[in-house]
């Protein structure tokens, strides 16, 4: 099924960042988790099939998007519901860890808000551009964000192309989320010399 990448996506999107993913964000950087967190949405009608946040203080491996795979292939949905009928939305721009499970698990999408570069500069974290560096030898940006597995959409590259009055309620939305995760990102950074994640 084709995703019609327009207001209404975007709109559920934010909302489900902000209603779904942000509460379980809150209580895992509580635990000294990161900030980041996934969903998976229905391409059919929008409506959500599960949310999940980072868990890397019980397992390196749980990013947000990991962490959401695994507790989907531990639930029954995983018997009733196929990711090629879902959404994959990510609050960061995946890692290169992330965009290949999304991969493996047979999802051809995924949408995100905060790019590898926010996560370096907004919230001081800047592995995953290490990662392309060091390892692939990429540049920011450098992979194929079309490719034969799946199609990588920022949703603010989404928005860029709707018009101004459809646009503006959604930029406030997402002002509003980017503040929250600001929040967070503090409490993160405050605490994390006190959890044992490798790369924190």
């Amino acid at each position: 099924m084709e995703i019609r990448e327009n207001a209404d996506l975007v709109s559920r999107l934010l909302d489900t960042m902000e209603h779904d993913i942000l509460p379980l964000t809150e209580k895992g950087v509580a635990e000294g988790n990161k900030v980041f967190g996934g969903a998976l949405l229905r391409k059919s009608d929008l409506s959500l099939v599960m949310a999940e946040t980072n868990k890397e203080t019980e397992n390196p491996l749980w990013h947000g998007e990991v962490h959401l795979l695994k507790s989907f292939y531990e639930s029954p949905l995983s018997k009733q519901e196929s990711t090629k009928d879902m959404i994959f939305l990510s609050t960061h721009e995946p890692c290169t860890m992330c965009m290949s499970a999304i991969a493996w698990a047979g999802f051809d999408n995924f949408f995100y808000f905060f790019s590898h570069q926010d996560s370096r500069d907004s919230f001081a974290i800047p592995h995953d551009l290490k990662m392309l560096k060091e390892v692939f030898g990429l540049e920011p940006g450098g992979y194929n964000h079309d490719n034969a597995f799946w199609r990588g959409r920022g949703i603010f590259d989404v928005m860029a192309t709707l018009p101004d009055a459809e646009a503006k309620p959604l930029l406030n939305q997402a002002q509003r989320i980017r503040d929250h995760y600001a929040q967070l990102s503090d409490s993160y950074q405050e605490s994390k010399d006190d959890n044992a994640i490798p790369l924190n």
